[in-house]
């Protein structure tokens, strides 16, 4: 979940236990982006894994250290009581640990005591549809509405996006419970995948024999089922020598293309993705790989390779593509 997302909703649970306190709000808030401060441990990360991004920090005793620490600090900075700051920050960070479990980016909360995972995969770890929500959601608070509209109008847009965020929240954990019920179509091991659309999920296999990786798809939509797939596509983890040829069909460029892309970005091998294949007019053969996680508004990261028709070092490109048979 994106760093505004997470200060918002921990905006509105504060404003929900405690109202309009302009000091709590704001420990809140500012509990529930903290967690995402790791950033700053990478240097040591290496030598201390528990300092990782989703590590310590993402743990109920991490918030906790720092709830307690906020209790003690924040009346020295702000009116209010120890045990409410303490309260506020608690939850916010709390929230900032279920907001990032929600999605497909797993945390640890029970650290350093046991490294088990909390993973819904109801959504994904950066929406920008949501995120765009969530920006224009605080300019609206604290730009257009603070100090400039009666407090009854400021009072029914916090609860409106209360119930806004509980719609979009119930909508994700019904779609991700109802598509676990059609698994069996793509068979053992397929996976949900969300996409930006609340309503619309991919599901998803890969499959290894040896060298070759097939991965399979189809595509669900809440209410109606599986309503495209499933599709699949093959390709060789092995790079294939071919300076001196170019492919003649769409599976042997997918097949080329593959370890090139797997080579030129980090994504291929940390989200799953699927290809797509075309020959161009000029007779060059162009693969695309993209991710199935990382993308929105019907584009996603992507590594494009064109094979010139006369042979010769292929051109692999990274960028944002729009894919033809799948819909992010």
């Amino acid at each position: 979940m994106d760093l505004f997302t997470h200060v918002l909703l921990a905006y509105l649970l504060t404003y929900g236990i405690v109202g309009a306190n302009p000091s709590y709000l704001a420990a809140g808030a500012l509990a529930g982006g903290l967690p995402d401060a790791d950033a700053l441990f990478f240097p040591l990360a290496k030598r201390f894994p528990i300092l990782r991004h989703h590590g310590i920090t993402h743990s109920i005793f991490g918030v906790t250290v720092v709830a307690v620490a906020g209790g003690f600090l924040a009346p020295l900075l702000a009116p209010g009581a120890p045990l409410v700051y303490f309260l506020v920050m608690e939850a916010g960070g709390i929230a900032h640990i279920l907001g990032d479990g929600f999605t497909h980016f797993s945390v640890p909360p029970f650290l350093p005591f046991s490294e088990r995972p909390l993973e819904l995969d109801a959504d994904r770890a950066i929406n920008f549809v949501m995120m765009g929500v969530s920006i224009a959601s605080f300019y609206l608070l604290l730009g257009v509405e603070r100090g400039h509209v009666p407090f009854a109008w400021y009072t029914a847009t916090v609860y409106a996006l209360m119930a806004f965020y509980a719609v979009y929240i119930g909508l994700r954990l019904a779609g991700r419970w109802r598509i676990g019920r059609h698994r069996a179509a793509l068979g053992p091991g397929a996976v949900p995948i969300p996409t930006a659309n609340p309503l619309s999920w991919l599901l998803l296999q890969e499959q290894r024999d040896g060298d070759r990786l097939r991965t399979t798809w189809a595509r669900y939509r809440l209410g109606r089922g599986i309503v495209a797939g499933p599709f699949s596509v093959e390709a060789t983890t092995v790079a294939v020598p071919h300076a001196t040829s170019a492919p003649t069909s769409a599976s042997e460029a997918l097949s080329w293309a593959y370890p090139l892309a797997r080579g030129a970005s980090r994504m291929m091998a940390d989200t799953y993705h699927f290809g797509e294949a075309f020959e161009r007019p000029g007779g060059d053969w162009e693969a695309i790989w993209f991710s199935l996680e990382f993308g929105s508004f019907g584009r996603s990261m992507a590594v494009r390779v064109r094979f010139p028709r006369a042979g010769g070092p292929p051109d692999v490109r990274t960028a944002f593509y729009k894919p033809v048979t799948v819909r992010i």
